[in-house]
Order: C-alpha cells, then sequence, then structure tokens
C-alpha cells in the first residue's frame, strides 16, 4: 500500500502542512512500485548540511514503465486522443489551472524544498510561469485544425493533426514543476496520453501535480507519473515499443542516449531541450541598468542552475570597467542575502545535492588553476550547507575549462571585446565545434 508524507513547514514565508503520496501514479491510481525500490531525499534547508533523511519515495523501472504505458495505450484508444474533443481537454486543462491557482503556495512550498531556490522564486517564477503555460494549451485545444487542399472539382483534398499516442515525458531537477507543466500542456492539448519521470531527485511536485490532475478528473491512464531513476525508469521510456515521442529536458550526454535508444525500436519523434554555454553580449550603446539586471539575473537566477546561464559575458570596452565594478556589487549583495529558502531576505539559495556542489567547485578550481582571476566569490558560502557563493572571473582565455564547458551554477566569466566582429568570434570560436550554438 502506497504512503503518504507530510511537510509541516514552519516558516517566515509559509506555514502549513503539505501532504504528498509518494508512490507511483498509473492508471488513475496510487501504487507501489513492481519490484518495490525507494529514493531517500535529504531537506534543501535547515538540515541540508546534516544529511538527515525526511523521506522517501517509491523507485519505479522498466516493468512500472510497461504498466504505466498500457495504461495510457489503453486511455488513448478508449477515452482520450481521438475519442475526447478538444473542448473537453481544454476544460480539463482550465480545472487543473484552477487547481494549480488554489494551490499556490503549498506548491511553491514544495518546489523550494525540491530544489533549494527560494520561495519568493518559486511563486513568482516557477508557478506562474507553470500555470501560464498550461493555460495557454488549454486555449489550444479546439483549435487544431488541418486544412483543405485545392485540386479539381472532382476532388477533395484534406489534411488533420493526430496525436502520437503514448508521449514520454522526462524532466530534469532544476525546475521539476515548470518543466512538467511544459511536457504535458502540448500533449494534452493534442490528444496525446503521458508517461512523466520526473527527476529522482525532485519528484515532490509532480507528485502533488498527479493528486490535481485526479482531482480535475482527467480520465484513468490520461497522465501517468513513473518515479525512478533515469538509467531504469528513464532508460525504459527512451526504448519503450508503444512510446511515439519523448520529450526530455536535461544533459547532452543523456540526451544522446535517449535519442539512441529511441531509434532502437520503433522510430520515436524525439523532442531534446539539452545544455548550453549561453553568452551575453553588451555593447556600449546598451540601457546600462537593464543590461546589468539581466546579465546578473541570467547568470544568478536559480543559483545558475539553468539550461540557459549566461555563463559568458562579453562586454565592449567603453563600458567594461563600469560593468565589471556594478556587476560585482549586484555579486557582493547576493552574497549577503545567501540562506534558507524560506527566509524573506534570501535571494541566493543553496545547490540541489552535494554532487552539484562539488562539481561547481570543481570548475571553480580549474579556473584559477588555469590562471583567470577570481573578481567575486570562488569559494563556498559558509562552513555548512551547499552555497557556493556568487562568483565572477576575468582574465579568461577560450582554452579553459570554464569558458568551454557547461557549469550549471553561479560561476560566469566576464570578457572585454572592442569591435562586433570581434565579440561573434569570441562567442563562436571560445567553444568547441561540437558545442557551438548558432
Amino acid at each position: 500500500m502506497t504512503k503518504t508524507y507530510t511537510h509541516n513547514f514552519d516558516t517566515p514565508m509559509f506555514k502549513g502542512k503539505v501532504t504528498i503520496n509518494t508512490g507511483l501514479y498509473i492508471n488513475g491510481k496510487w501504487v507501489d512500485p513492481v519490484e518495490g525500490g525507494a529514493i531517500e531525499y535529504v531537506s534543501n534547508m535547515d538540515t541540508i548540511a546534516s544529511g538527515k533523511v525526511i523521506t522517501s519515495v517509491s523507485a519505479g523501472n522498466a516493468k512500472d514503465v510497461d504498466l504505466a504505458v498500457s495504461a495510457a495505450n489503453a486511455a488513448f484508444k478508449s477515452t482520450w486522443g481521438l475519442h475526447t474533443s478538444g473542448s473537453e481537454r481544454g476544460k480539463l486543462l482550465y480545472k487543473l489551472v484552477e487547481l494549480l491557482e488554489k494551490h499556490r503556495d503549498e506548491l511553491a512550498a514544495l518546489e523550494a524544498l525540491n530544489v533549494g531556490k527560494t520561495y519568493a522564486a518559486a511563486k513568482q517564477f516557477d508557478l506562474e510561469s507553470a500555470i501560464y503555460t498550461l493555460k495557454y494549451y488549454a486555449g489550444w485545444a479546439d483549435k487544431i485544425h488541418g486544412m483543405t487542399i485545392e485540386t479539381t472539382e472532382n476532388k477533395m483534398a484534406y489534411t488533420r493533426h493526430e496525436p502520437y499516442g503514448v508521449v514520454g515525458g522526462i524532466i530534469p531537477w532544476n525546475g521539476p514543476l515548470l518543466m512538467a507543466a511544459w511536457k504535458l500542456g502540448p500533449s494534452l492539448s493534442t490528444g496525446n496520453t503521458v508517461v512523466l519521470k520526473p527527476s529522482e531527485m525532485t519528484p515532490f511536485t509532480a507528485l502533488k501535480l498527479a493528486e490535481l490532475i485526479h482531482e480535475a478528473g482527467f480520465p484513468p491512464g490520461v497522465v501517468n507519473i513513473v518515479n525512478g531513476y533515469g538509467s531504469t525508469a528513464g532508460a525504459a521510456i527512451a526504448s519503450h515499443p508503444k512510446i511515439g515521442k519523448v520529450a526530455f529536458t536535461g544533459s547532452v550526454l543523456t540526451g544522446r542516449k535517449i535519442l539512441k535508444a529511441s531509434s532502437e525500436t520503433n522510430l520515436k519523434v524525439v523532442t531534446l531541450e539539452l545544455g548550453g554555454k549561453s553568452p551575453t553580449i553588451v555593447f556600449d550603446d546598451a540601457d546600462f541598468d537593464q543590461a546589468l539586471k539581466w546579465a546578473s539575473l541570467g547568470i544568478f537566477a536559480n543559483m545558475g542552475q539553468a539550461c540557459v546561464a549566461g555563463s559568458r559575458i562579453f562586454v565592449q570596452a567603453g563600458i567594461y570597467d563600469k560593468f565589471l565594478e556594478h556587476f560585482t556589487q549586484l555579486a557582493q549583495q547576493l552574497t549577503s542575502k545567501t540562506g534558507s529558502p524560506f527566509d524573506p531576505d534570501t535571494e541566493h539559495g543553496p545547490q540541489i545535492s552535494q554532487t552539484q556542489f562539488d562539481r561547481i567547485m570543481g570548475f571553480i578550481n580549474s579556473g584559477k588553476q588555469d590562471g583567470a582571476k577570481v573578481v567575486i566569490g570562488g569559494e563556498r558560502h559558509g562552513s555548512e550547507g551547499y552555497f557556493v557563493k556568487p562568483t565572477v572571473f576575468t582574465g579568461v582565455n577560450p582554452k579553459m575549462s570554464i569558458m568551454q564547458d557547461e557549469i550549471f551554477g553561479p560561476v560566469c566569466s566576464i570578457v572585454k571585446f572592442t569591435t562586433e566582429e570581434g565579440a561573434f568570434l569570441s562567442r563562436v570560436w571560445s567553444l568547441r565545434p561540437q558545442s557551438v550554438l548558432m
């Protein structure tokens, strides 16, 4: 029998109890994994440094994915897909939107507990964006039309858009609720059924979302949520012959594995949203305050844990010194406002895990060893927890690892350029050829 977990939030930002079911959600029911298995979780708040386990969540594998796919396939053929009108699909998505709005505070609290991002950011950005996404696709559900094609008076030709069937969604840990909405919204509005695997590191909001999907009245099997590791549950989704499309957000390495596995069974359609090494280019004539604001948010939002993080900042020579001075001041302000995600003064929280903390510190140490200059940061914040100070490097060159690789943390390099052509060449040729994003 599946279990529930209740977390008592007694913080300045949110007070209350939030309960989630820790099982697998398959065919409209909460079930235990076929072969058992669980994943333990440590709080990203006050106990982050102690390693205290707060709960465990069921971990499914290939057998559980197979059950979920069977349920999704049956629902697609009988109660969803072409059997449910676009207007009805839209109504259910709108109902889900209403429930997200109703439970906005609880979901934001779970997302902060999940990831370590601030409660304020989770509520203002993640929740708002997830609600907007689902509302947008709810509006599209009854507007999916084909077209008639002119031929001759003796013939009629037309096209129509049909769903794939079962869609497998695999989402990352840095924005789990929003990523779930990005996978569920377009899939459900167009008549597909879904098997969703949240990250093994951050399942809480996906589990709460399953409860709201059930409450909204989606037919059994239309949405199935299978927690588990990428190497087991994720791999099973990528290779399952009855899944018509896989949508994945995550690392380049895992994306390659998914693409390969998807081609070995039924040539699935695959959508991959992978990592990056995004540049920000600031010219002399830019709106200085806006450029400073967005460049800072571009790298330090969510503690740098974003695939679009602008970790390479190219600034034209005329404003370079001024920009570096003010950017450093913003980084210092974030350092002074680092702490618990539920402290109202916090603007910079912890990294997701010990593994991620070690990875980021490894890149910082690599930059130091390669001769780059640390303008600010470059070390952990405090003596406990997974807190990394916002870090700014200068004096970098294209061959350095901090300029080549995705760090996925609050670390950036600021580079001076003179001409527009020079900025373009610096942006492109500072990356390895296979990593260039045009």
